[in-house]
């Protein structure tokens, strides 16, 4: 995963496109601005995808979200596909939220200090969710990931993790890692700066893997405090699991006295109010969660049973703080968008509309023999340029495949349709997708990938 990212970003290649149905849109501004962004920033970018390195063009500058349409600073208009990566689950700039987050912003942005907003989240999120029993706020879904793993530690006493191949939990040392050779294997090291320590505490095994899980747990006997795992890997590809894959986790972690952490940033409150977890029925130790919990704020939370929670501190041994953890506005940002989700039939709409939408993509690409898959769950999705029936390892996603992606983004976004600037990146659709713009998509779509397979 990280190395085809690494040759993305470090590619050389002129932005040519081959054929264009369509002139390109104007990025004059956007250009512009990428110019200064680079005097300040590495790269000209605060997070690496957003530097287009993978599709053609600069970066775009965005300057306004409303509903489903994003603007940027040359006054192109998309429909947004990327949703923040997820958490604008109701669309960019929903007036609920925005109501909530100015009536709080009143009395004051931050205070170091805990308010009441922090337990009526916290109350939202745990009645509504049988998993957990206690929760801890963050900033950041890597925050929070981070914690999880050192609360698993802590209450195993032991030190070794398993992590999956093609599965990210963001930029933590112990978790910015790659598979070696070999069926188990500890992890090495995929960034500069992180400590070949650090990363011999990570064994890495492929995804789908029963025989490696159960091969680790037998090699590192005692010395495993816990596996996580996305439950729905969708940061490199969508690879989806089959049940008895994560039930055969639960059930050997059991056995062997370790944790269980379903890593639930992109998952959680996006297949269901429960996440992964409630869609697959299956209980982990720790979940943790993102952005979607703050409206699209920075946050994030880790959440567990009380016995397991009561191991942080003050009430436990295991340290973790945070001065913005709980942050007022960040909570009403996420009470006014739980509320909407936990209303009755919000996720059978979303999901229902999403499947209409993805499954009318298929057909079209299917009758006309495109080697090209739709995968989805709840309202994600990606699209894959395989004749794979399941697309389960990272290694099973053909590298080689980018490139048609790279022509169907930049024709997509000829056309008004924004989708995240990577091929190994999901879609989402989200409550503020109409019909009439689900169908514009949708012939869009169609389009591109006529394009896409003339110059095959």
């Amino acid at each position: 995963m990280f190395d085809s990212i690494k040759n993305i970003f470090n590619s050389k290649e002129e932005n040519q496109l081959p054929y264009g149905d369509k002139p390109d849109i104007v990025r004059d501004k956007s250009a512009e601005l990428y110019e200064k962004a680079k005097q300040y920033f590495p790269g000209g970018v605060n997070s690496p995808v957003r530097a287009f390195k993978s599709v053609y063009g600069t970066p775009l500058f965005i300057e306004k979200g409303d509903g489903c349409r994003l603007w940027d600073a040359d006054g192109n208009e998309f429909i947004d596909f990327c949703c923040s990566w997820g958490p604008l689950i109701l669309g960019h700039n929903h007036p609920k939220i925005k109501e909530k987050i100015i009536e709080v912003m009143q009395n004051g942005l931050t205070f170091g200090a805990p308010t009441a907003l922090e337990s009526e989240l916290a109350e939202l999120i745990i009645k509504n969710n049988k998993y957990i029993e206690k929760i801890r706020f963050t900033s950041s879904g890597t925050e929070a990931v981070m914690s999880a793993i050192r609360l698993a530690r802590g209450v195993t006493k032991r030190d070794k993790i398993i992590k999956f191949e093609g599965c990210y939990h963001g930029h933590t040392d112990a978790l910015l890692v790659k598979a070696g050779s070999g069926l188990v294997t500890f992890g090495e090291t995929s960034s500069a700066g992180i400590p070949k320590a650090y990363a011999d505490e990570t064994i890495v095994i492929s995804l789908n893997d029963k025989e490696a899980v159960k091969a680790a747990f037998e090699q590192f006997k005692d010395q495993i405090s816990c596996v996580i795992i996305e439950p729905v890997p969708a940061n490199n590809g969508l690879l989806l699991q089959d049940k008895d894959f994560l039930q055969y986790l639960r059930e050997i972690c059991d056995e062997n006295c370790a944790l269980l952490i379903f890593d639930e940033v992109i998952s959680g409150f996006r297949v269901g109010f429960d996440g992964a977890a409630g869609y697959y029925d299956i209980k982990p130790d720790i979940i943790t969660y993102g952005k979607i919990i703050g409206g699209g704020l920075p946050v994030g939370a880790y959440g567990a049973s009380a016995a397991i929670m009561s191991n942080i501190s003050p009430e436990g041994s295991v340290y973790q703080a945070g001065t913005l953890s709980g942050n007022p506005v960040a909570m009403a940002g996420g009470i006014a968008q739980l509320t909407e989700l936990a209303k009755a039939g919000f996720y059978k709409e979303l999901n229902t509309k999403t499947e209409d939408f993805t499954n009318a993509i298929q057909r079209y690409a299917s009758s006309k023999s495109y080697k090209f898959k739709v995968f989805r769950i709840g309202s994600i999705f990606w699209f894959a340029f395989t004749d794979l029936e399941k697309v389960q390892t990272s290694e099973a996603i053909d590298p080689k495949s980018m490139e048609k992606f790279k022509l169907m983004h930049r024709e997509l976004l000829n056309r008004g349709i924004y989708l995240g600037p990577s091929g190994y990146e999901v879609g989402f659709v989200s409550a503020a997708h109409s019909k009439l713009d689900l169908e514009k998509a949708k012939r869009a779509i169609f389009e591109c990938l006529d394009i896409v397979f003339r110059n095959k």
